[in-house]
């Protein structure tokens, strides 16, 4: 690998000194390469290697499937690693094409891939309308079964319990391109092929991402266990998933398979959530002061309402008062619309620190009052009558407070949402660590190094990876999934993990994977 580069340099200079000390014609200390150990596999078998799991296994990147993201998947990665200690071919159900999406199927349902644009994320189909030029056509047909024997059985949108669902094929075109039937079960497909070791990662993440890319929408099914219940944006109750993931363990280790399992990152932590600042109310001194003198208004027209349908005075001023909110010049956070309530009668309030706007919010109306007030003549009209003293009708009174214009929920997490989220997937986490340690098998924490991008950067060989969107390098356009060089850095941890577990030597013996080799954004003309 990198020692043989050193060794041949450090051959050529002897060469050219004529047996001159090497030292006399180096301006620095020649690098002297370390004698690595040989590869060994330690006790496992990478033989017949499966991988099962969700998107991330599946290489699932810039929001869409294509072909040059699977070749880069973590268990293709992997499985040419495992191919220098033991390891055999390794097969997946490949897109025919790098458009990411399907022939004949919408592009509202299989939309096209991402891309760079130069300025953000943009969908390829759509950069190409820009240049006046028509997209290539998909050429993938998902109605054509290719088999069922494929190595990797990672599917694009797999909750937990869709693992184990008979019939599971019938709902995502993935899955019905390479299942046995359409009433085949994901585990049954994996398990059939007898693997000598597997991986299982993100399975309970699509648990609790739909629920949070809807800003909330679903229901927390946390306590029901019966996912005929469900729709597709619920949180899978954490008794369920535990059940399921027992199964899955149970069914693909019967045979003496070794294996590595992958804990959840906190999804929370992720660009799609944190790209967007929830402060981003950026206003001058006098829009600041306009503003505050809206809220003002606001309080006292709801004081009077409250008082003239029998409230006390005081009890009306105490429950208006939370309506009186105040701006600054600068940065200022949006308002958020919330369920009406006893408390909060009107049913908004200004976003808290820790909330969170989706990165689809439509930035463009943030800019046009989406998030706080949308300040047309008339509504300045009634604020002025105020200022002077006056009294509004009733009418007017109605169009101060049609006025405000609060976040909806499909496009934020609030703070129980946010809970809710944290909730499950500590739960989740809880269980695979357990079942992972009690089956013995290799755990990867992926959660923490989520962490770390976010925080300090994830540096390795001449890169720092972030959790930044577009520029942080590991997580890719859509905000979500990983680019191939993130692909890389988890496959790294998986060849750490079985070295601790299995008695492999893949780090030591300088097998890791260099993520440089990997991109990070693939260009549009990608063939």
């Amino acid at each position: 690998m990198k020692n043989y580069k050193y060794i041949f340099l450090a051959s050529l200079l002897i060469a050219f000194t004529a047996c001159n000390d090497i030292e006399d014609v180096l301006p620095f200390p020649a690098e002297v390469p370390e004698d690595l150990p040989t590869l060994t596999a330690g006790s496992a078998d990478f033989s017949n290697y499966v991988s099962l799991g969700a998107s991330f296994t599946a290489g699932f990147s810039d929001g869409a499937l294509f072909r040059a993201s699977q070749e880069n998947s973590f268990p293709k990665l992997l499985s040419d690693q495992f191919a220098l200690a033991g390891g055999g071919s390794f097969t997946q159900p490949l897109m025919e094409d790098n458009t990411g999406a399907f022939l004949g199927v919408p592009t509202s349902q299989i939309g096209y891939r991402l891309i760079f644009n130069g300025s953000g994320p943009q969908r390829l189909n759509e950069f190409f309308a820009a240049q006046g030029a028509p997209a290539p056509n998909p050429t993938t047909n998902p109605t054509t079964n290719l088999g069922s024997t494929f190595n990797n059985t990672g599917v694009p949108g797999a909750k937990s319990y869709h693992l184990t669902f008979p019939g599971y094929a019938a709902a995502n075109p993935y899955y019905a391109r390479f299942a046995t039937s359409l009433t085949a079960t994901m585990l049954g497909d994996a398990a059939a092929q007898n693997p000598s070791f597997f991986t299982l990662s993100e399975i309970g993440g699509n648990d609790v991402l739909s629920y949070a890319t809807s800003g909330g929408v679903g229901v927390d099914r946390t306590g029901n266990p019966d996912a005929t219940q469900y729709s597709q944006l619920d949180i899978t109750d954490p008794g369920l998933f535990g059940q399921v993931f027992q199964g899955v363990i149970s069914q693909l280790t019967a045979n003496g398979a070794n294996g590595a399992v992958a804990n959840l990152p906190n999804i929370t932590d992720l660009p799609f959530f944190t790209t967007v600042p929830n402060n981003a109310l950026v206003i001058d001194a006098a829009t600041a002061a306009n503003l505050t003198g809206f809220f003002q208004a606001v309080t006292g027209i709801f004081t009077q309402s409250l008082i003239q349908q029998g409230v006390p005075p005081a009890n009306a001023q105490a429950l208006a008062s939370q309506y009186a909110i105040t701006f600054e010049e600068g940065a200022n956070r949006f308002l958020i619309d919330v369920p009406v309530s006893e408390t909060n009668p009107l049913g908004f309030r200004q976003m808290t620190e820790d909330e969170l706007l989706l990165l689809t919010i439509d930035r463009t109306a943030l800019a046009q009052g989406y998030g706080s007030v949308v300040l047309t003549p008339d509504v300045l009209q009634v604020l002025g009558l105020l200022r002077a003293g006056g009294t509004p009708s009733p009418e007017q009174a109605g169009l101060v407070l049609a006025a405000i214009s609060g976040i909806d929920d499909k496009d934020a997490l609030d703070s129980d949402e946010l809970l809710s989220i944290k909730n499950a997937t500590d739960a989740y986490n809880t269980t695979i660590e357990s079942v992972a340690n009690s089956a013995g098998l290799a755990f990867v924490d992926l959660k923490s190094v989520l962490e770390q991008a976010k925080t300090s950067g994830i540096t390795t060989g001449d890169y720092t990876l972030t959790a930044n969107l577009v520029t942080g390098g590991l997580v890719s356009l859509d905000g979500i999934h990983l680019t191939s060089r993130g692909y890389a850095v988890m496959a790294n941890e998986f060849l750490k993990a079985i070295d601790a577990t299995y008695g492999s030597n893949f780090e030591a013996s300088g097998n890791l994977l260099d993520v440089g080799d990997y991109p990070t954004n693939y260009s549009p003309t990608l063939q």
